[in-house]
């Protein structure tokens, strides 16, 4: 069997439990893990400032792929720091964002740097705190986007009435040029720059460490995590991931809420639970 030299893992409905919390048994089962020898990295939507958060909250020192990919994160002094993103061409970004106006009208929109976070008024109004990690009150507001003073890596969208699994549906199926359309399960669309996925960013990664696909375990829930799962030698999701998920999965692990992460490094390494 070929060895895990890392593993990948989604953070919201993976290894994080329901109540959006690091379990004690995952930290220790991590850290276990990296004094093996795997290497951990977070593979997420989310943005900088609330992955450093989830880094703190554990003591978490490894990389992290965030904003589907387009940014990576080294967090191995404590503080995130950006060694990577790719970020959307303004003119695709224009034509994307008129192309889903059109598709579904009344959809709004914020755009998204490596840092910085901009929403349209009418974006930020339909915001709570747990949408992105921040209050709606503390976003940059625009009537005209883009309007970032930092490269452009990811864009969000929203609908009012239509639900963002059937915004992303809409715009999968009519098809929308220059961006990599995901779903993440949050109640938005998101959108990076064509071909820029969880997948993209892990394999830059394992390239430069010399780690092949086959020595990778990845372990994720939803629609944003399939192209690193087929990636990945080694396919794995929590109980509570969707069909499309454990329809490409290797194994099902437990649930979240039931350490699924956690239980898979314990195998791995030989360890039992704290």
């Amino acid at each position: 069997m070929t060895q895990i030299r890392l593993l990948a893992t989604d953070l919201d409905g993976t290894l994080l439990r329901s109540d959006r919390v690091i379990s004690s048994r995952t930290t220790h089962a991590m850290a276990t893990a990296q004094q093996s020898g795997i290497e951990i990295v977070w593979a997420t939507a989310r943005a900088r400032h609330s992955v450093h958060e989830l880094a703190q909250s554990c003591g978490f020192r490894g990389r992290a792929i965030c904003a589907n990919g387009a940014v990576v994160l080294d967090l191995a002094d404590g503080t995130p720091v950006v060694t990577a993103t790719t970020s959307i061409a303004m003119a695709s970004a224009s034509a994307a964002m008129s192309r889903v106006r059109t598709l579904l009208p009344g959809v709004v929109f914020a755009n998204v740097g490596p840092t910085r976070f901009v929403a349209e008024p009418a974006y930020a109004a339909l915001c709570d705190f747990a949408d992105h990690h921040r209050h709606p009150h503390d976003m940059s507001l625009s009537e005209l986007l883009p309007d970032l003073d930092e490269p452009m890596v990811k864009i969000v969208a929203r609908h009012p009435e239509v639900s963002s699994s059937d915004l992303y549906r809409k715009a999968l199926s009519a098809g929308v040029d220059g961006v990599e359309l995901t779903h993440s399960g949050a109640p938005y669309v998101e959108m990076a720059a064509s071909g820029v996925s969880k997948a993209s960013a892990l394999a830059e990664l394992c390239a430069v460490d010399g780690i092949g696909a086959s020595e990778v375990a990845v372990v994720g829930d939803a629609i944003n995590d399939l192209p690193m799962l087929a990636w990945a030698g080694t396919a794995l999701c929590p109980s509570n991931a969707i069909a499309e998920v454990q329809a490409l999965a290797d194994r099902v692990l437990p649930s979240n809420d039931e350490d699924a992460v956690a239980t898979y490094l314990e195998e791995l390494v030989g360890a039992s639970p704290p």
